[in-house]
């Protein structure tokens, strides 16, 4: 069950659209005359119709109606199952986000003349994804992100192939180097400087996979961020050409976006088009240098391939730094269920959502970040602009550090990755992934998941698919072992979907 569109949900525990009110009484009309029985009242919930189960982060709608009822009291099994309580209408609906995993009980008793009536629905509420996945340790190496050919390294972007064209197989896993081969010849050592990285490899999604080289281009120099289209073509995010190159399924680089302003492009995201809006890419820019408001989002519209039109969305993100050490608006995610573009705001230790996107204007979101390289991590963001109101924070600060890449889970969540800059020791809060609820007050979903104990910083692109079983996967980037790591599943007890 995805939760619905975050925009409906208010501060505290929940947030009501109670629709509808009366339920049945209507006027004079409970008895007769000839002193018959007055009819008792009768409470019935068409949501959840039967005891349903969500994740730990979701929402739950429940909806209800009755009969020959003048008043309704309703109470939960326990505080953290939400606010289903006090005085109710006859009939209506609530959304409420419980605040623990566990199992509860919403209980409506309604009144009217003919005596008083109680009807219950239940939910369980399991453990979040990261907290199902930490006993098992269920982490297994795909395979290594070394680009054949000139031995770049230090993956960065990660995406999952929609389809089986050119080069690429349907379920690939797309992954672009940020930095060059290492020279050994030398000594020390020299080479894997940062951001020099210029190539495209793909990997089969089954443990010991080989890489395979899909393209190499000074066009890609620092590439860093990857989404693709419908047909295999991948739009890369190219940190120090400062362009943001498309890519065929063949291994072809064009720039059809040539024409457009990039400085320091440093995320992807791509939109399916709809009955009222053509196809997207949002491309993020990350300006090095002094940490300044000078991050911006960009919608390219799309024909096919082509581009329609051109629009800065969302300027002010604080944005600096240089390759290794890079803030700025990153891990651009979308989901389409409520057409809310998520955005990493690095420097602030937040997460950034944008619900209907598709719809703001030139520079719509104005991100206040009161930027200064003197203050890390800047404060949250505030919001200005026309379109001011479609931009708010779910996640913000601890545990968060310096937050870099996301993904979109099959229950609307979000996992997240720390880029941990600034960090050289090892500790038990370094290389962490972290859950966040778009519909959870705060945001954050459980404890998080700490998948590798060495030098921190290791995580980089991170993407989520659902196997054959309809199970949850997670592909994460380790630039410790320069390989594609794969996080799960958890199936369910005899073969089938698990909750996850």
């Amino acid at each position: 069950m995805r939760h619905p569109v975050w925009g409906t949900v208010l501060s505290g525990l929940l947030a009501s659209a109670i629709v509808g009110c009366g339920g049945g009484g209507g006027g004079g009309g409970y008895g007769s005359t000839m002193g018959s029985t007055m009819p008792a009242p009768t409470v019935s919930f068409t949501q959840p119709a039967a005891a349903a189960t969500i994740n730990f982060g979701q929402g739950l709608t429940v909806a209800w109606s009755s009969a020959y009822a003048t008043s309704c009291t309703a109470k939960t099994s326990s505080a953290t199952g939400g606010a289903f309580t006090g005085s109710q209408k006859m009939s209506g609906t609530l959304m409420l986000v419980p605040t623990a995993p566990g199992s509860y009980t919403y209980t409506l008793s309604c009144t009217g003349t003919g005596g008083t009536k109680s009807g219950s629905a239940s939910v369980t509420v399991t453990p979040n994804l990261l907290t199902a996945l930490a006993p098992t340790g269920a982490i297994t190496t795909v395979g290594s992100t070394v680009d054949p050919g000139n031995g770049d390294q230090n993956p960065y972007g990660l995406v999952v192939a929609p389809a089986t064209a050119g080069l690429i197989t349907k379920g690939d896993l797309v992954v672009c180097n940020f930095n060059n081969a290492t020279n050994n010849s030398t000594n020390p050592p020299t080479g894997n400087v940062q951001g020099t990285g210029t190539t495209i490899i793909g990997l089969h999604p089954a443990a010991g996979s080989a890489p395979y080289r899909i393209a190499q281009s000074a066009d890609l120099q620092g590439c860093n961020a990857l989404t693709m289209l419908p047909d295999d073509s991948i739009s890369a995010a190219g940190w120090m050409s400062n362009m943001n190159p498309l890519v065929s399924a063949g291994g072809s680089v064009a720039a059809p976006f040539a024409s457009d302003t990039f400085v320091g492009t440093w995320g992807e995201a791509y939109v399916a088009a709809t009955a009222t809006q053509p196809a997207a890419i949002y491309v993020s820019n990350a300006p090095g240098g002094a940490v300044t408001a000078g991050g911006t989002v960009d919608r390219i519209s799309l024909n096919v391939d082509a581009q329609k039109s051109f629009t800065e969305i969302v300027t002010g993100i604080c944005s600096g730094g240089a390759p290794g050490a890079i803030v700025g608006p990153a891990g651009l995610t979308y989901d389409p269920a409520s057409d809310t573009l998520y955005v990493v705001a690095t420097s602030s230790a937040s997460v950034i959502a944008i619900a209907g996107v598709s719809s703001i204007q030139q520079d719509g979101v104005i991100v206040n970040g009161q930027c200064s390289t003197a203050t890390m991590p800047t404060p949250v963001p505030t919001f200005s602009g026309p379109s001011m109101t479609s931009a708010r924070v779910i996640a913000h600060g601890a545990p968060f550090n310096t937050p870099l890449s996301t993904a979109l889970l099959k229950n609307g969540d979000l996992v997240v990755g720390n880029a941990d800059i600034g960090i050289s020791t090892p500790s038990t809060t370094t290389n962490q992934l972290i859950e966040v609820s778009p519909v959870l007050p705060g945001g954050f979903v459980g404890q998080p998941l700490q998948i590798d104990s060495g030098m921190p910083g290791a995580i980089f692109g991170i993407a989520a698919a659902v196997d054959a079983q309809g199970n949850q996967v997670i592909y994460f980037n380790n630039d410790n072992n320069n390989a594609v790591m794969q996080l799960g599943p958890v199936a369910a007890a005899g073969g089938g979907p698990g909750p996850y």
